[in-house]
């Protein structure tokens, strides 16, 4: 193998990280969103790790946050904790950003 196979499978490998990461992200955010919802909706354990999962399904299924933070305050008016709808897109907001963040830091570690 010579360093040019090296160097090109390195930018082939850097390519594929900068197109997943998008997806990653919304992946991560919407588990951080849906750990905090469960925890309004009074789910724990393997219960809140599944409303979490099925948010990230969800966006997969009917992607748009507009959906998601619609989703989530009806979920939340369901069992009788009324957040406006501002309230959970700030949340959404707030986790994007740290899910870009810890994304951002395993990358440079690797």
């Amino acid at each position: 193998m010579t360093m040019f196979d090296d160097r090109e499978r390195a930018e082939e490998h850097r390519f594929i990280q900068q197109r997943e990461l998008p997806f990653r992200i919304a992946a991560r955010r919407n588990r951080l969103l849906g750990l905090w919802a469960a925890e309004r909706l009074g789910l724990t354990g393997e219960a809140a790790t599944g409303y979490a999962q099925r948010l990230v399904v969800a966006e997969a299924t009917s992607p748009g946050e507009d959906a998601l933070v619609q989703k989530v305050a009806c979920d939340l008016e369901a069992h009788g904790y009324w957040p406006a709808a501002a309230e959970v897109a700030e949340h959404l907001r707030h986790y994007a950003a740290e899910a870009a963040r810890e994304l951002g830091e395993e990358i440079a570690s690797a």
